[in-house]
């Protein structure tokens, strides 16, 4: 009662301000409380909540602030440096609303009012505003950005109610789950996971630093039954240094997604007592819309061949109405062999509304009445999808297609290695060689060489990387590796 209170106040501290239908409130915050009330408060007054990457550097924020026509922004004092730029750099009004969390003393202030103080203005008993239709923009997510600017992605009602309920099919889920908040609330809403949780009658247990000492201690401490988090989360996890972990209390499930898991880190968290349900989905499809739906079957299988079958995208969602993988040009669906891939296409209510204010770019994602993906995969002959690459991350080598995520599940399998990725590489003779970039365990070491040597135990030769660097990889803030920041610097090495 006492959170609806809070964003009840929220809502009514906006409408005060004029706030109201079709109007953006921008939020820059970890994962906090005021966030997590801000997918409320913002939404009963029929404004669109846009939700900021709090790695952005300033030039993007600014930008960003421009193009959603942002009115009112609240913002975290840690986030104050690059806030500060981005302001200095809008030339339209905006609201600066400053959020002091009492776990950083970081930053300084910069807007009229402290949130709490601006609570302190609204009515317990401010009446939400419904949405008039189904078609109404909710909230404008920015895409991560991996390559090029952000895009903004518009979400509908119907999208984000259908989302928030298909995670609870496709999961499974339980009445009064325990969740904690991993996944960044301001990558795609948090997968809806806000409002997934809130109707399930669910407790948030928000998390400002994601380490895996403190995702150890929240789930022994509050009994968390929940999580999501990509793979690079699942990473540390199962890394952790021993004095870090703690014993878990019962099975927790966890939900990953971003880049394709590799088999051997599904298979490391499973033995630390963890249950893994991959996903895939992006931005544009409100987070998850496609889950490797578990089969009994596979039950009989050795833990290697379960964590490799865990490894595929799976089939659609209850709330997809359309998944293939088809020729991009001509819509035709690939054979369902395992082996001939094609770009996964989608369609749906809960694919987004379109890109806000760029209908060249919204009518390009939708040719021929599908959404393209620009995912590349093929189709088992399950039905179960597999993504094999991004279309701009396959290795055209000799005329052969490498699929760099498959040379990096080789390298994860090298007890050594940390975290691996594979780009295209220019080269005279055959157009592009395979570039890998390997960071390793603590207290690991591994040479070139050797790591070559490994490939050639299990790749034929045209798929070993040529060339190996040790470096920590450059990745997004929702940890998905900036392979274009690679590939630019394999053309200088």
């Amino acid at each position: 009662m006492e959170t609806y209170i809070r964003c009840c106040r929220l809502a009514s501290a906006l409408s005060k301000r004029g706030i109201g239908k079709g109007d953006t409130v921008s939020v820059m915050a970890p994962n906090i409380p005021a966030i997590f009330e801000a997918h409320f408060g913002v939404l009963m007054t029929g404004a669109v909540l846009n939700t900021l990457n709090i790695r952005m550097e300033a030039e993007t924020l600014a930008n960003i602030f421009e193009h959603a026509e942002t009115k009112v922004l609240l913002t975290d004092r840690e986030s104050s440096p690059q806030i500060k730029v981005a302001l200095s750099k809008v030339k339209r009004d905006i609201l600066v609303i400053d959020i002091d969390d009492p776990e950083t003393d970081s930053g300084e202030y910069l807007g009229m009012l402290e949130y709490e103080a601006f609570l302190s203005e609204g009515d317990p008993k401010f009446e939400a505003v419904l949405p008039e239709d189904d078609w109404q923009a909710v909230s404008l997510n920015y895409t991560s950005g991996t390559t090029g600017i952000p895009k903004g992605v518009v979400y509908h009602t119907r999208g984000a109610y259908l989302l928030a309920t298909g995670n609870v099919l496709a999961w499974e889920m339980p009445h009064r789950p325990v969740y904690l908040w991993t996944l960044p609330m301001f990558h795609c809403n948090g997968w809806c996971f806000p409002w997934t949780i809130t109707m399930l009658g669910g407790t948030h247990v928000c998390l400002r630093k994601v380490t895996a000492k403190n995702i150890y201690n929240s789930i022994a401490e509050h009994h968390v039954t929940h999580f999501c988090g990509a793979p690079i989360v699942m990473n540390m996890i199962s890394n952790a240094p021993k004095e870090e972990q703690r014993e878990l209390p019962h099975r927790v499930e966890i939900m990953t997604a971003a880049a394709p898991p590799p088999p051997t880190v599904i298979a490391q968290m499973e033995e630390a007592g963890f249950n893994v349900t991959h996903v895939y989905g992006l931005t544009e499809v409100y987070g998850p819309a496609v889950v490797c739906e578990w089969q009994e079957a596979w039950n009989e299988k050795d833990k290697t061949t379960q964590a490799q079958l865990k490894g595929r995208q799976g089939v659609r969602y209850h709330v997809l109405e359309g998944l293939t993988v088809a020729n991009p040009e001509t819509l035709e669906p690939v054979p369902a062999d395992g082996e001939t891939m094609g770009e996964v296409l989608m369609q749906g209510n809960i694919v987004m509304k379109g890109y806000f204010k760029n209908p060249k770019a919204t009518a390009q994602a939708f040719a021929g009445g599908w959404f393209h993906s620009g995912d590349i995969g093929v189709i088992h002959p399950d039905g179960y999808i597999e993504l094999k690459d991004r279309s701009k991350d396959i290795i055209i080598s000799g005329g052969e297609n490498i699929s760099s995520v498959e040379i990096e599940n080789v390298l994860y399998q090298q007890e050594d290695i940390l975290e691996a990725a594979v780009v295209a590489r220019p080269d005279e003779k055959w157009g592009e060689v395979p570039f890998a970039f390997v960071s390793l365990k603590t207290g690991c070491s591994l040479n070139e060489q050797k790591v070559i040597e490994f490939c050639r135990t299990k790749l034929p030769g045209y798929k070993i990387p040529k060339y190996v660097v040790f470096c920590e990889l450059p990745k997004t803030s929702t940890g998905k590796i900036r392979k274009s920041i690679l590939r630019e610097q394999a053309k200088k090495l």
